[in-house]
């Protein structure tokens, strides 16, 4: 073999990893974390607010996972909450995502259900207590 067709040999192979790499590129699924997203954007300083009276709270709700329950909530205002709800976002897996609403009991915790998909989540609440809205996020791995 000469040098001339080494060379186009090389091309031809060089061409055809462009070609598979472009491939396998273009048929990757690329989710956005909302489908919404645009319109969330324009609602944002709502949210800022939201986050600020989150910050002035002395005891803020902590959530956790256990082996045993799944997915728990603990906060000492759970009886005052107006509405609310508990979004979990997979950044991995989009069929993954769930919405739990929250409801006020005369209990300080609430457990969610324990057969979520094993993965990391992030964690968006956001409730009402008194006509002030709250919102929290935290990053879970169940």
């Amino acid at each position: 073999m000469n040098w001339g067709k080494s060379i186009i040999l090389a091309f031809i192979l060089f061409a055809s990893f462009i070609a598979v790499l472009v491939t396998v590129c273009m048929r990757q699924d690329v989710n956005l974390v909302s489908k919404n997203y645009y319109q969330e954007e324009l609602k944002y300083q709502d949210q800022i607010d939201r986050i600020a009276n989150t910050a002035l709270l002395a005891n803020k709700p902590v959530i956790s996972t256990t082996a045993q329950h799944g997915l728990t909530l603990s906060f000492d205002q759970l009886p005052d909450i107006e509405t609310g709800e508990l979004k979990l976002f997979c950044p991995a897996n989009a069929a993954a995502d769930r919405t739990f609403v929250l409801k006020p009991t005369p209990e300080t915790t609430q457990v969610f259900g324990s057969n979520l998909p094993q993965g990391r989540y992030r964690a968006r609440m956001t409730w009402r207590i008194q006509g002030r809205e709250f919102y929290l996020e935290q990053i879970i791995h169940l």
